[in-house]
């Protein structure tokens, strides 16, 4: 999620697409929040790893 996030940030940020910016920080910060949650040991989702 991390990595599309930044893929879609590259492409809104070349295209001068706004949409795609606002969606790729959306996945970044989601991406990064699980990951964060996921490391700690708690379970995101129903699991204790997230992939």
């Amino acid at each position: 999620m991390i990595v599309l996030g930044v893929i879609l940030l590259i492409i809104g940020f070349i295209a001068d697409i706004s949409i795609l910016w606002t969606i790729g920080i959306i996945l970044l910060v989601v991406g990064a929040v699980l990951a964060i949650v996921g490391g700690t040991g708690r379970l995101v989702g129903g699991r204790k790893h997230w992939f």
